[in-house]
């Protein structure tokens, strides 16, 4: 870490002349008020270099603010690639003497010493790192830190685009043929792969099986996968793989192969379940009227009983009725 320096350009070449000493010398703070007053950036020679090397390259330049009572790190992604001139550039406002705050940039854990310039307003520290991006290595994230009383971070996180497949899974049949799409917002990769997923093993698709795979793509920012004849072992995680300049990125699509018979169990199952109530409730039915049988017969032979009886009482009555006649005469 570094404190805010007087305001200062970088190492002089011993060649310089003495009017040039004079003027860096004339740019150191004054006594009054006792704070230095505003300067600007100043370019040092490896920017300078670095910039007229890579001077057909395009330049991105990116801020954060930051104040004394931010509670959490700020942090800004940034997507990226190709090749690319960087300018990061940190604001920190404090209620403090800006002078007294330390100031350092990292790149991952790594300190980086040089490229870095800091100004100071008022009460607003500015820092400004400058790089290039050519390779995939310099991707990543570059923090700029303000150590006063409580360390305040910013970082700047590189990425390549970010491809989209489908969130949810793609369901089809045994048989059919579907069509697997990846793509991402308005980039370019130079190459597209496609992989099958066996568990954590990834393995690239044989493109040479045109009766099986066909990869198209209508754009450039596009992949489509068409996979013909399908099969219960052609389920699974299917990758699609796209190579830039400065890295690679990848996002995968599941496929779920389902025979036709799959959609007809829940039929099935409320068929069975149908069939298995009217079965009980016929034998529920058989048993009672298998039960009711019984005393149906006891009411008959009740029913025969006294019509039995009727007929004999009419019989006794008759034949009373004849003897009193008889003995009356």
């Amino acid at each position: 870490m570094r404190p805010v320096p007087s305001p200062r350009g970088p190492p002089a070449p011993p060649a310089l002349p003495l009017v040039l000493l004079c003027v860096l010398a004339a740019g150191r703070p004054g006594s009054a008020g006792g704070h230095p007053p505003a300067f600007t950036f100043t370019s040092l020679p490896v920017q300078e270099e670095m910039l007229a090397k890579y001077s057909n390259i395009s330049l991105e330049s990116h801020n954060i603010s930051l104040t004394e009572h931010s509670d959490v790190p700020v942090e800004k992604n940034i997507i990226l690639q190709r090749p690319s001139n960087i300018e990061l550039t940190c604001q920190f406002t404090t209620s403090g003497d800006v002078y007294s705050v330390n100031v350092t940039w990292k790149k991952g854990d790594e300190l980086l010493e040089n490229n870095y310039l800091i100004n100071a307003t008022g009460s607003i520290l500015y820092t400004r790192y400058t790089f290039t991006i050519i390779n995939s290595e310099q991707m990543g994230s570059y923090s700029c830190f303000f150590q006063e009383e409580k360390e305040q971070r910013g970082t700047f996180t590189f990425k390549v685009p970010e491809l989209h497949g489908k969130n949810k899974p793609l369901i089809t049949y045994v048989g059919d043929s579907t069509v697997l799409i990846c793509k991402c917002e308005e980039c370019f990769p130079l190459n597209w792969t496609w992989y099958s997923s066996n568990e954590s093993v990834q393995v690239p698709l044989d493109v040479q099986m045109k009766d099986k795979y066909v990869i198209s793509g209508k754009h450039a920012n596009e992949t489509r996968l068409k996979i013909m004849h399908l099969s219960e072992e052609d389920q699974g995680s299917y990758w699609c793989h796209a190579i830039f300049q400065l890295g690679e990125s990848e996002d995968h699509v599941e496929l779920v192969v389902l025979s036709y018979l799959v959609p007809l169990k829940p039929f099935l199952a409320i068929a069975a379940e149908v069939v298995l109530l009217v079965t009980i409730i016929l034998l529920c039915e058989m048993y009672f009227q298998k039960k009711q049988r019984p005393e149906d017969g006891k009411e008959f032979e009740q029913i025969e009983q006294l019509k039995s009886d009727d007929s004999n009482g009419i019989e006794n009555n008759a034949s009373r009725h004849r003897k009193n006649e008889s003995g009356s005469q």
